[in-house]
């Protein structure tokens, strides 16, 4: 389609997405006013307001994205000319930008990442009759805040009722602003909320008021608590919170398609969604309940996706659900997810330009079932599944090995494994040469290392046997290749195991016997992609081993269920029914559609419970504060691939971050053609390398304070945005001390530019060497032999237990060392005990000096790990205490206290600059 510059807004004449960044129009008398750059960011209720974010890709090419807001109090008129408006805007760049309709309290992630951290609409607007808020006298507002990444922050009536257990509130007041975390919201929610509490304090408050938390539940234990609670009247309970979100009422709906007929919507009535549906002559809505996608054919002209647009207004209203969000998308420029609405979509012909090293951050991965709504990019083909290479109508054969014997399995058990136990198959099939063999060995999970050994050794003798003719192959239980799945066709695993060995050893282990038993409750996930590559799986019989994006049969003595999980398609259904016949023929099943189930569905699981739903979601224009430390991020930039840990993370999770990333590479989910062999980084919080960190603008001060992240960026907002590195603690005995303090990184694992690299031992190193095996010097840095007999192990304090109920294990962010933590060498341990762990303080007093009491000083020449002439007499570690207070500054560029305040990282930086570590 050709557009002629005539057919354009003037507005958009003047260089329209050129250059990097954001560009807001906003309409004023049905014209879009480019506005300046100190007012992006600034919207009105009153008001509709274009946006364009235009991308720079490493190949230099430019993406756009097109966004068109209306405010709650904006006129139809107004909302009417944004959206015709926005079809010209992408008209500059021949349609091939995505548009998205965002409505006030409704908007997209995609769109609130242009602006964070929050946008607060003021009342007023240009052409609704409003007058723009001017500078008045303060109002107490309240706000609702809304998600882990980006926050949706929404004023609410200042009422009691407004507040709720599940969400997190803040409450503006002239002279202070309050936090009221609900007791179900999660630490996530409440450190973005915080930032908005930031953005609260720096916009209207001018940086200056108090900052209050206020937890739920907590009644009235202090004096903040009751000043909150006063400023509604007194305490009183909350109530449940009401299901007032549309969004819950219209998930779910089924997907309907209309075409677009001069400017009127047509219901199309087909079996099923094809691509073959849509024309390129014409123009298309698709309604999938929670969004409308408009489609625009290739071959349409301006006036006529003009009118789509429209018509997908008109739409919105005469079903009454305004705040559903619209997004319009060019013919072969689909989006993945408007793709994965149709049964069937061919394959691009045309190879997409990929992005080139474009980073995300995509929140934590599950090893199946992952849903990966709005990651995948979404101008590339959909991935294809993979394809066996091999002949899948051969012969196969399959022993179950018990100890030293074996014994072979007849149709139809061949296909029936057990977990516990061990199997050797042979399989016979044509190749391209002739008739081929394959040997393998596949090892149960619960499987004990005896059989595990047998079945090796039989399996190489019938090679051998076979005069070392078949390829021989290794398979484990939930690792297995496509090839493995197709040989087998239908495959059930079952719990349990039925060698004697697997007996003996549960047995001995006086552990339970959950053998799978037709008459016992059963729960199997269905997986696969066709008739003959599908598996049933045993899991746990709960509901929390449920996950939306499979199918399941559940099953006991007397009855039988089929449970599809909201993101299945009709083919993952079909594969449950088929295999339902192989493991329950002569029973009816009920068939149960996540979200309507029967009570005696859950009753047979138990009961109802929380069960996964996770999804590979990518967070939008990410910085380093998006890296929550209860949380495991995926920073993917195509060459490398970087899993960051947080500290607080789930043990779980923390153990499986390498299999994280390697099943984000296996899966490529951005579609990017990832190598297996691309290199694969995991990164421990505290701990990032100088190669992550470039990635970011980084401040390692972040991740060297105590807490979760809400307590973390609590400390921060008081502290006037600076991270609290020195927050004081008791200490009062030497038991508190060594518990309180954390483990610091190895010294073996910094490196600095300017510090000279040799092979064998560095003279420092050398040096620490020496004096550790003296045995009368000791390295201060440890306990003296007094106060080791008082440490306790790590985990046996409560101090050492993590702050949020649901995280396991102690808080491990590294923390720096106090300058006066170390005492001379000299003291005896008697002395060190009493005197020196007396005068550990939390800062210095005020107009005390500096130097080290009791330490000789020497000059700065000799004190270097390079010094000709080296001092033997000195705690090698701390080589810097040891110079006077004047050469100290002078070297330093900063006083000693100040110096000691640093986080351990950065000491040992200057310290390598200097020569001094």
């Amino acid at each position: 389609m050709s557009i002629s510059i005539k057919d354009l807004d003037p507005a958009f004449q003047q260089g329209a997405g050129q250059t990097e960044g954001l560009e807001i129009w906003r309409i004023e008398n049905f014209k879009p006013v480019l506005l300046s750059e100190s007012s992006r960011g600034k919207f009105f209720s009153g008001d509709s307001y274009i946006i364009l974010k235009t991308t720079e890709l490493k190949s230099r090419a430019l993406c756009h994205d097109i966004h068109f807001w209306l405010g709650k109090d904006t006129s139809q008129d107004e909302a009417g000319t944004a959206a015709i408006k926005t079809v010209e805007l992408d008209a500059v760049f021949k349609g091939h930008a995505v548009q998205y309709r965002e409505v006030q309290g409704h908007e997209t992630e995609k769109f609130l990442s242009y602006f964070k951290p929050c946008i607060i609409p003021q009342e007023g607007g240009v052409a609704s009759g409003f007058k723009h808020a001017e500078a008045e006298e303060h109002k107490t507002r309240l706000y609702v805040c809304k998600g882990k990444h980006v926050v949706h922050v929404k004023e609410v009536e200042f009422v009691r009722s407004s507040l709720n257990h599940d969400d997190v509130f803040i409450l503006d007041t002239e002279s202070k602003i309050y936090q009221f975390n609900g007791s179900k919201s999660s630490i996530q929610e409440r450190a973005k909320a915080l930032e908005v509490v930031q953005y609260i304090k720096d916009t209207y408050h001018d940086g200056k008021c108090e900052i209050a938390a206020i937890e739920d539940g907590k009644l009235m234990a202090d004096a903040e608590s009751g000043d909150f609670w006063a400023l509604f009247g007194g305490f009183a309970p909350l109530p449940r919170k009401t299901a007032t979100d549309d969004t819950q009422s219209i998930d779910g709906l089924p997907t309907r398609l209309f075409g677009v007929s001069e400017g009127h919507p047509e219901a199309i009535d087909a079996d099923s969604m094809t691509k073959e549906l849509l024309d390129t002559n014409k123009c298309y809505l698709l309604d999938c309940g929670l969004e409308i996608y408009a489609w625009m054919g290739k071959k349409t002209s301006l006036d006529e996706r003009k009118s789509a647009s429209q018509a997908a207004e008109e739409f919105l209203q005469s079903i009454d659900r305004p705040n559903t969000h619209i997004i319009r998308v060019m013919e072969g420029l689909e989006t993945v997810m408007f793709r994965s609405k149709f049964d069937s979509w061919p394959q691009a012909t045309e190879e997409k330009e990929s992005e080139d090293g474009r980073g995300k951050v995509a929140a934590m991965l599950k090893r199946k079932g992952v849903d990966v709504k709005g990651l995948m990019k979404e101008e590339d083909p959909v991935k294809e599944e993979a394809e066996p290479h091999i002949d899948c109508t051969g012969d196969l054969q399959v022993w179950r090995v018990d100890g030293e014997g074996k014994t072979l399995l007849s149709d139809p058990d061949d296909s029936k494994l057990y977990s516990g136990d061990c199997y050797i198959f042979h399989y016979t099939y044509s190749g391209e040469t002739g008739e081929e063999y394959l040997v393998g060995t596949w090892f149960g999970k619960q499987s004990i290392q005896e059989d595990r050994d047998s079945a090796t050794t039989q399996a190489s003798k019938l090679v051998e046997k076979m005069k070392f003719l078949p390829t021989q192959a290794r398979i484990y239980d939930g690792n297995e290749p496509i090839d493995f799945f197709s040989i087998f066709q239908s495959l059930i695993v079952f719990k349990g195991g039925l060698s004697d060995g697997y007996k003996k050893y549960i047995a001995e282990k006086e552990l339970l016997d959950d053998t799978y038993s037709e008459d016992k409750l059963a729960l199997f996930r269905v997986q696969g992609t066709g008739p003959e590559n599908m598996q049933a799986i045993q899991v746990e019989a709960v509901a929390s081993s449920l996950n939306s994006s499979h199918c399941y049969i559940v099953h006991d003595a007397s009855s039988v269920f089929t449970w599809f999980g909201n993101k299945t398609s009709t083919e993952d259904q079909e594969l449950a029914d088929r295999l339902l016949d192989m493991i329950k023929p002569d029973m009816q099943t009920r068939p149960q559609k996540e979200g309507a189930e029967l009570e005696l569905f859950w009753d047979l699981l138990g009961e109802k419970s929380k069960y996964s739903s996770k999804k590979v979601t990518e967070v939008y224009n990410f910085d380093q504060d998006d890296l929550m430390t209860e949380d495991i991020f995926v920073l993917d930039c195509h060459s490398d691939i970087f899993v960051w840990v947080g500290q607080q993370a789930c043990s779980k999770y923390r153990k499986d971050a390498l299999s994280i990333g390697e099943k984000f590479i296996e899966r490529d989910f951005l579609l990017e053609k990832l190598s297996p062999q691309t290199p694969l980084y995991i990164v421990m919080e505290g701990s990032e390398p100088m190669f992550f960190t470039r990635l970011f603008k980084w401040d390692s001060n972040k991740f060297a304070m105590d807490g979760n992240s809400f307590q973390r960026k609590l400390a921060m907002i008081k502290n006037d945005g600076k991270p609290v590195l020195d927050k004081p603690r008791r200490r009062t005995s030497a038991r508190s001390i060594a518990v309180s303090e954390k483990p610091q990184r190895s010294r073996s694992v910094s490196a600095s530019q300017d510090r000279p690299r040799t092979r064998g031992r560095s003279p420092g190193f050398s040096a620490l060497a020496a004096n550790f095996e003296n045995k009368n010097s000791r390295n201060l840095s440890t306990p003296p032999p007094a106060a080791e007999k008082l440490i306790q192990k790590p985990g046996t304090s409560d101090s050492t237990k993590s702050t949020h109920s649901t995280l396991a294990g102690a808080n491990l962010i590294p923390r720096s060392n106090k300058g006066n933590l170390a005492a001379s060498n000299k003291e005896s341990d008697t002395k060190l005990n009493e005197d020196s762990m007396s005068s550990i303080q939390e800062d210095g007093k005020e107009g005390e000096g500096d130097d080290d009491e009791g330490l000789p000083t020497y000059p700065y020449e000799r004190l270097t790990i390079l010094s000709m002439d080296p001092i033997k007499e000195i705690d090698v570690t701390r080589r810097e205490a040891y110079l006077s207070t004047e050469e100290f500054n002078s070297k330093f560029k900063m006083t000693r206290r100040a110096f000691y305040k640093l986080p351990q990282w950065k000491q040992n930086k200057i310290k390598m600059k200097l020569q001094l570590f």
